[in-house]
């Protein structure tokens, strides 16, 4: 766990405090209203974010995934993880990762809660094999397992996002699934100066090309419609171009063979 300051912003409480939540302290809220003053959208990119990431694991489940494991998950928000996929799979389990202590103790007092399905790693992704011994206390990664990278890999360089996401799906069952988000951000003034903003105050930020956005799916098989705009992602649905901004979710689900 990292050492708690409450005058340090953290990521996932800045998220939070966008979100509408109350788990946030003065910092996170100074730096939140910033970025809101410069992208007013964040607001609404967060939202669909959540709202992605609920069909995604949603629509997992619905293919008999019952495993799930939510890497950088942040603080519990509606709808939590467990929650989408548990309206599909009522005994599925989900093993939440993170290492904002603010994060941890929420998510361990969740458990406490009498959530049995649910479980808690507390380490930093970038520590991989520490990280799946954690997980395979709560899973069983021999069968398929759906892994959640969900506004994650926006905070890694790309080179290390894609090594990121081979070493994690290495250790998944073939017929396993990726869900994946990231901002991206067309190159204008206010997007330099919030991303400049909170890379000096809470954590290095990159919008990636959508050409290395692609990339972090590696060899994995692409569920359609692909790789589209988060507003877009329902697998078999009929959707309309969504009006167009300088700030998007990209999203996409992927099958590993």
């Amino acid at each position: 766990m990292t050492q708690f300051d409450p005058n340090i912003p953290s990521i996932a409480r800045v998220y939070d405090y966008v979100l509408g939540g109350k788990d946030n302290f003065a910092a996170d809220r100074e730096l939140g209203d910033q970025l809101l003053g410069l992208l007013p959208m964040i607001a609404e990119q967060a939202f669909e974010n959540r709202q992605f990431l609920s069909r995604a694991v949603a629509w997992a489940a619905s293919q008999g995934i019952s495993q799930f494991i939510d890497l950088g998950c942040g603080l519990p928000t509606v709808p939590n993880t467990h929650e989408s996929v548990g309206a599909v799979i009522g005994d599925a389990r989900v093993v939440y990762i993170d290492n904002d202590p603010v994060v941890v103790s929420h998510l361990d007092a969740l458990f406490a809660k009498g959530n049995p399905g649910v479980s808690v790693v507390d380490g930093d992704v970038r520590d991989v094999p520490a990280i799946l011994d954690g997980v395979r206390a709560g899973l069983d990664l021999s069968a398929p397992a759906c892994l959640v990278a969900g506004f994650l890999l926006h905070f890694f360089e790309a080179d290390a996002a894609r090594d990121l996401i081979v070493r994690y799906t290495a250790a998944l069952a073939p017929g396993s699934y990726l869900v994946l988000s990231v901002i991206h951000a067309d190159e204008d003034e206010a997007a330099e100066e919030s991303l400049s903003m909170y890379s000096s105050r809470a954590a290095a930020i990159y919008s990636h090309p959508l050409e290395d956005i692609a990339s972090f799916f590696g060899r994995l098989e692409l569920v359609p419609p692909g790789i589209v705009n988060g507003r877009q992602w329902r697998p078999g649905w009929e959707f309309s171009k969504p009006p167009r901004r300088d700030n998007y979710v990209i999203a996409g689900v992927a099958r590993k063979q």
